[in-house]
């Protein structure tokens, strides 16, 4: 995989908690940490994408005609199917 160099900006607070990391032995250089925020915000990002998804789908189908004990019961009735209850 190719390496793409980038020059970023911290304030002096934020290079010191940056290097805090790096002396406590969590990480052995700068970008290693950094690689390692932007694949905790990739992997973020994609468990809300795979929540909000669902959840869109339900929200565009519209309102249900189901009572609450319908939907109890069609609930109970998958899982029986399924072996879970």
């Amino acid at each position: 995989m190719s390496t793409i160099r980038k020059t970023i900006t911290f304030t002096e607070k934020q290079d010191k908690w940056i290097k805090s990391q790096i002396t406590s032995g969590e990480f052995t250089n700068e970008s290693e940490y950094l690689r390692d925020l932007v694949r905790r915000d990739q992997a973020k990002k994609a468990k809300f994408s795979a929540l909000k998804a669902p959840i869109t789908e339900g929200m565009d189908s519209g309102i249900s005609d189901k009572t609450v004990p319908d939907i109890m019961k069609e609930v109970e009735e998958r899982m029986r199917a399924d072996v879970r209850l």
